[in-house]
């Protein structure tokens, strides 16, 4: 844990007034972050804390997973992070968003997309990939150029310029899945326990002009949402936010060096 008193003394926070002005008193609030700095996870932690969220919706997390959470497991890092795959799961160190879930005492719902069903998206249109209710997400519709073109090139940047150009569609359709799984357990959650609803996820996931939060609004305008970034010293995440906040950025390997090294 004190890798995580030290990110709280080092980020730089919004103060609680002006993210009260947006925030709080939204139906859904997105709390994004870059998977592995431990600070955003110490920051989201306070939020979840502040905010007494009726359920919290996670990226990382299965549906089935989520809902068999029980108390007993709660009190335990060291039961809680197994029972639900987290290592298998590829996903950073559990130490870092465990203080998530002991916050508050949300039902909690898992939005991650099962690995099989992103496999599908090679062989099948999106909206068949997603099933029922995929119009009221945007799956339906292609999206236009512009937005395509963009989303390929983030695609592209980030598997280190690597990938096959034939692949970039497939890629840029699993994130708009993943997006609308999202949308979908959100609107769960709010029918579930009436809000408001506090979402877990990658800053990808969490911007409000393509994110899952623009797929949300398609299903549900008349909820409000709010969506915080979370970025690290000088560099931005991508997208628009209703506010962004910094914290220094962890020591971490160059994906990208083996590539570079034509490995």
């Amino acid at each position: 844990m004190k890798h995580l008193l030290t990110a709280i003394a080092a980020l730089t926070f919004m103060t609680p007034a002006a993210f009260a002005d947006g925030g709080f008193g939204s139906d859904v609030i997105f709390l994004g972050e870059v998977h592995d700095n431990p600070a955003h996870h110490a920051r989201q932690s306070e939020l979840v804390a502040e905010i007494k969220p009726s359920a919290v919706v996670w990226e990382m997390l299965t549906g089935v997973r989520a809902s068999a959470i029980t108390e007993e497991m709660l009190s335990s890092e060291k039961v809680l992070g197994p029972f639900l795959y987290w290592e298998e799961n590829g996903w950073p160190d559990f130490a870092m968003y465990y203080p998530i879930f002991t916050a508050s005492d949300a039902q909690h719902f898992g939005a991650a997309l099962p690995r099989d069903e992103a496999r599908r998206v090679m062989g099948e249109p999106v909206a068949d990939v997603f099933g029922t209710n995929a119009e009221l997400f945007g799956l339906d519709q292609p999206l236009s150029d512009t937005e395509q073109q963009a989303r390929e090139a983030l695609q592209m940047a980030a598997h280190c310029d690597a990938l096959p150009e034939e692949m970039l569609p497939m890629m840029v359709d699993i994130q708009r899945l993943r997006d609308a799984r999202i949308a979908a357990v959100v609107r769960e959650a709010l029918v579930a326990t009436g809000g408001p609803v506090v979402v877990i996820t990658g800053n990808g996931h969490a911007r409000k002009d393509w994110g899952a939060p623009a797929a949300l609004k398609m299903a549900m305008p008349e909820v409000s949402v709010y969506a915080l970034g979370q970025g690290e010293s000088d560099t931005s995440p991508e997208g628009t936010f209703d506010a962004v906040e910094y914290a220094p950025g962890v020591d971490r390997e160059d994906p990208c060096a083996t590539f570079n090294k034509g490995g």
